[in-house]
């Protein structure tokens, strides 16, 4: 976690700091449904590698976004949930979600339209 020092003095570059890659923003998409083990998350991020993967999760739970919970079993499991201050980003996250789905329509709108011009009228 940094410290005060540390943080860059805008608020928007601490966010981007923090949850600024893609990885970690799937990581926290797919952990805002429920608890995942590392396989769950692994196999429903497309394309991310398991030291990335690992990387991000140790970086993630070093700034106190996650939690790493090992249980006392025989093989241990681990699972990996936000933390309360990891939480606080649903709104975010959900606002995302929510302007992401406005452009892909208006993108599918504005494709639409394009091919309805290249489109001769007989």
């Amino acid at each position: 976690m940094l410290t005060k020092d540390e943080m860059p003095f805008c608020p928007v570059a601490v966010t981007v700091g923090l949850i600024g890659n893609k990885w970690k923003l799937l990581i926290m998409r797919n952990l805002l449904a429920r608890p995942n083990r590392f396989t769950e998350l692994r196999n429903t991020i497309p394309g991310i590698s398991q030291k990335v993967l690992t990387d991000n999760l140790r970086s993630m739970e070093q700034d106190g976004i996650i939690v790493r919970t090992v249980f006392a079993e025989v093989p241990p499991r681990v699972e990996y949930s936000l933390s309360e201050i990891g939480n606080t980003m649903r709104p975010i996250i959900a606002a995302m979600e929510q302007w992401g789905n406005g452009y892909q329509e208006t993108y599918k709108d504005n494709q639409a339209a394009a091919l309805a011009e290249e489109i001769p009228a007989d």
